[in-house]
């Protein structure tokens, strides 16, 4: 594996549904694993084996950041739709704790801000809500999000950006 540090972010592009598809499978049936049964991983990554259709459509749809290793292999991706709802946010397992997802969340962040969006949203994990709190979002509730009879906690949080 390349230097565990060594990263470049850049913006999303036509052809990276692939990649993304395959960060997100293991971010949740490998990375989530200390926070979620089997069951409910299985649930939550979906039965698709390969990106299906629509998947590329809505990573690119607004601010899409994506971070790519230094042999060209994306590691993690954050989205951001218009209304400033933080729709993915998934890092590879081996690179969680490198400073990736800190660096994605600050990027569309930054974006947000200069679309005038101040005021952002998700619907978080459990890592990904204890990510979140270190960086100035709040919990707003908890919830059940139920996907192939399968009910997954997670957590509606906010956050205000100042200009």
């Amino acid at each position: 594996m390349p230097e565990r540090n060594i990263f470049q972010t850049r913006t999303g592009r036509r052809g990276d549904g692939t990649q993304a598809f395959s960060v997100f499978k293991d971010a949740v049936l490998n990375g989530a694993a200390a926070f979620y049964s089997d069951e409910q991983r299985r649930a939550w990554a979906g039965p698709h084996t390969v990106a299906p259709d629509h998947w590329e459509a809505r990573l690119l749809a607004g601010t899409c950041r994506v971070a790519v290793d230094d042999t060209g292999q994306m590691v993690g991706f954050f989205t951001m739709g218009d209304d400033g709802y933080l729709d993915f946010a998934y890092v590879s397992p081996a690179w969680m704790g490198s400073g990736l997802a800190r660096t994605l969340l600050s990027e569309v962040e930054d974006a947000a801000r200069q679309k005038g969006q101040f005021l952002l949203s998700t619907e978080a994990s459990f890592l990904a809500q204890r990510f979140l709190l270190r960086h100035g979002w709040k919990t707003v509730a908890s919830q059940h999000v139920i996907r192939d009879s399968v009910a997954i906690p997670n957590f509606r949080m906010q956050k205000q950006l100042t200009a």
